[in-house]
């Protein structure tokens, strides 16, 4: 009985946890302390400060030519002729921001009562697990592929879409742009909020259930005031997503450089006109034009994702 008494003790003082933080060491063949481990993961996100700095300072320098030239008139000029020399970046502008937002609320449409449907209603099963795959399927499609099937298939029925509107029918444009972009980001938006729907404690449902409300109230009212939050950062998310997409956007948006007067225009987003001309441009300003449409795009991804953390964070009571 003492020995056993003995190696116990030997046993315990071994396990003994220090009260100073800084002592505790990870197991012998990790060979690192808390204190370096820390230093390590605050080394990490310093480099993607870093990072993003570079590609921010990168693109700021190389543009400097069109910067000095044209100046804040940039952002607002309508005329891109690279035979001219001149070079504005409004009409793009506009392009990406219509094209983005419209597809946005176009797969709102789908994306949430997806997510109701397999975080409420279906979370298990053959049925739930063949929308999830189907989910994964969607996000994992290369953009080109997107492209053709809306190059063949969308931009046909937009094209009967407009003669029946009285508008000319040209089939590309940015509302075919937008279509293509719905079906894009649905994935991104609605895979997040079924998450997030699933976090929803089901003491929540119950009570309101034992008070009399109806599976549709208990939704309305109970899970998604709980997930809106959530449900917002799955929609930032693929927001962003369709602001850099390119070559999807680029072979059914048209390609032109001018103001788009209509939802059914074509025009082009600063993304599918730097992939359309990077490779033509020759002059020094026509180049740096270009990279400077870059570092707008990079602005204003950088000035969205702000706002919507910044919206997020009131959302959920400033935690």
């Amino acid at each position: 009985m003492r020995d056993v008494e003995k190696r116990m003790n030997q046993t315990l003082g071994e396990v003994a946890v220090p009260t100073d933080r800084s002592q505790i060491t990870l197991p012998h063949k990790w060979g690192v302390s808390e204190a370096s481990f820390r230093k390590l993961l605050y080394l990490a996100g310093l480099s993607l400060l870093i990072l993003l700095a570079a590609i921010f300072l990168s693109l700021a320098v190389a543009s400097l030519p069109a910067l000095r030239q044209f100046g804040f008139g940039f952002l607002l000029g309508k005329t891109w002729d690279p035979v001219r020399g001149e070079f504005g970046a409004l009409a793009f502008l506009v392009g990406t921001l219509m094209s983005s937002f419209m597809a946005l609320l176009i797969s709102l449409v789908f994306s949430l009562p997806v997510s109701i449907f397999l975080g409420e209603y279906f979370r298990a099963g053959n049925a739930s697990t063949f929308m999830k795959s189907v989910i994964e399927l969607l996000a994992g499609i290369p953009s080109v592929i997107y492209g053709f099937w809306g190059l063949f298939l969308l931009v046909p029925l937009v094209r009967a879409l407009e003669m029946k509107l009285g508008v000319i029918p040209q089939g590309v444009g940015i509302f075919t742009a937008s279509l293509i972009l719905a079906i894009m980001i649905i994935p991104y938006a609605s895979s997040i909020a079924t998450e997030v729907i699933n976090l929803v404690p089901s003491d929540l449902k119950e009570a309101a259930f034992s008070l009399g409300a109806t599976r549709f109230e208990v939704i309305r009212k109970v899970i998604l005031p709980y997930a809106y939050s959530g449900i917002f950062a799955g929609i930032l998310l693929a927001l962003g997503r369709a602001l850099g997409e390119t070559m999807a956007v680029t072979m059914v948006i048209g390609n032109s450089n001018f103001l788009p007067k209509s939802i059914f225009s074509p025009g082009n987003t600063m993304a599918s006109v730097i992939a359309n001309e990077f490779t033509e441009a020759t002059g020094s300003l026509y180049l740096a034009s270009l990279i400077e449409l870059a570092l707008v795009l990079f602005i204003v991804t950088t000035i969205i994702n702000i706002l919507g953390k910044l919206v997020i964070r009131k959302m959920s009571g400033g935690k």
